[in-house]
């Protein structure tokens, strides 16, 4: 087929070039990680860790469930207990992917009787994290991320 001879040099920039492949795709995925993903969770995870099982234990006391739906650019937060409907105050929520913070929006709940409404628009379709604080009629201080599906 080919009259060309394969020699050491030949060999050696097949080998060289493929190396040179994977090493720049490596590079490439780890600086898009990096600067994608701020990594941060908390300021510091040992003062956090102090009191975790003591903040997830009074949460869990309330009884609480919490689920978010997404319509036509809707956010519907609902927070239910075993009798019925909660409405607590929400401090604060942060709408956002996982993966880094471009895209973050703070949406602003209001309550229509039923359960919490923000408008957030028309969002991205996959996974987005809704990142809900908010505080019980006894000062009890509630955090769940809940996930948010977005269909295509």
């Amino acid at each position: 087929m080919f009259s060309r001879e394969l020699t050491g040099w030949h060999v050696a920039a097949i080998f060289g070039g493929a190396f040179a492949v994977i090493i720049g795709v490596n590079l490439t995925l780890a600086f898009k990680a990096v600067s994608t993903f701020p990594g941060l969770e908390t300021r510091n995870s040992y003062v956090a860790s102090q009191t975790f099982d003591r903040d997830r234990a009074t949460q869990e006391a309330l009884g609480w469930n919490v689920s978010a739906d997404l319509v036509d650019g809707m956010l519907f937060l609902r927070i239910d207990d075993e009798v019925g409907a909660v409405v607590p105050r929400v401090t604060a929520a942060t709408l956002g992917r996982a993966t880094h913070v471009a895209d973050d929006l703070s949406p602003v709940f209001r309550h229509d009787g039923t359960r919490f409404v923000a408008e957030v628009g028309t969002l991205a379709r996959g996974n987005w994290n809704l990142r809900v604080e908010a505080e019980a009629a006894d000062g009890t201080a509630f955090r769940q991320r809940v996930i948010v599906r977005v269909a295509p």
